[in-house]
């Protein structure tokens, strides 16, 4: 099955990026980009859409409108320039926020979580393919995370190091705890690769937090240990190497 696609920005060079991205995705098919939100919700009110990529900007109708114009008709994927509407996003149940310049394979993973959610909805609900809705959005500099009804920004440079509880992740920073429902894998994905680290198949840290290594022990700047892995130990180690070569 192929997702129909359909893009809607004000920038023609943003068009044509997303459009070259849809061509290189099997799983995905094109049904138009367009310059003109209006003639664009024509479209998707008269055929079948799964999902939207959406500016925000646009002289006519800002995407926030534009989404709420839909009623529900496809899943939106926001693209934008500008980090601070993530929130916005979250609350009208956008499935992503994509940044601009929009890399690929941040394309590649926000298409997936409609493809995986389009493929739950054909499927009967039970406790192992139920689709909960993003309990984390990325932005450039802090992630937004969905903790006990509330949406509350973390920065990243303030992150010491997560834990994985099961479906389940913890952020520790050094004001508090947030616990949330995540896995280990699409946290790391949304953390600054040359920033954060997996050491553990239950821990990621924060590399500038790092105070010492003692045998399989990394303490961190608040004196916490975190067990080092045998599988993730070479990789931190080049990873700690390369960053301090790049401090000098």
């Amino acid at each position: 099955m192929k997702l129909r696609c359909l893009i809607v920005d004000d920038e023609q060079a943003a068009l044509n990026v997303l459009t070259n991205y849809i061509s290189k995705t099997p799983f995905l098919e094109l049904c138009g980009a367009y310059l003109d939100p209006i003639a664009a919700l024509d479209v998707i009110y008269k055929e079948d859409v799964d999902i939207l990529f959406l500016d925000i900007h646009m002289p006519e109708i800002s995407g926030l409108e534009f989404i709420k114009l839909l009623r529900g008709r496809t899943k939106v994927i926001l693209t934008t320039a500008y980090s601070q509407y993530a929130l916005d996003g979250y609350q009208l149940n956008v499935v992503d926020y994509l940044l601009k310049p929009v890399p690929f394979d941040r394309f590649l993973q926000a298409v997936q979580k409609v493809k995986d959610l389009i493929t739950v909805k054909y499927q009967p609900e039970t406790p192992s393919n139920t689709q909960q809705p993003a309990q984390i959005i990325p932005t450039q500099d802090h992630v937004f995370v969905k903790v006990d009804g509330k949406i509350v920004k973390v920065r990243f440079e303030e992150i010491l190091y997560i834990e994985g509880l099961g479906n389940y992740v913890s952020i520790y920073t050094p004001a508090s705890r947030l616990v949330t429902l995540s896995t280990m894998k699409e946290v790391e994905d949304y953390l600054p690769e040359n920033d954060f680290i997996r050491v553990h198949r239950s821990h990621i840290i924060a590399l500038g937090k790092v105070e010492y290594i003692e045998g399989n022990q990394i303490f961190l700047a608040n004196g916490t240990a975190i067990p080092l892995g045998e599988t993730y130990r070479e990789r931190f180690f080049k990873l700690l190497e390369e960053n301090m070569m790049n401090r000098k």
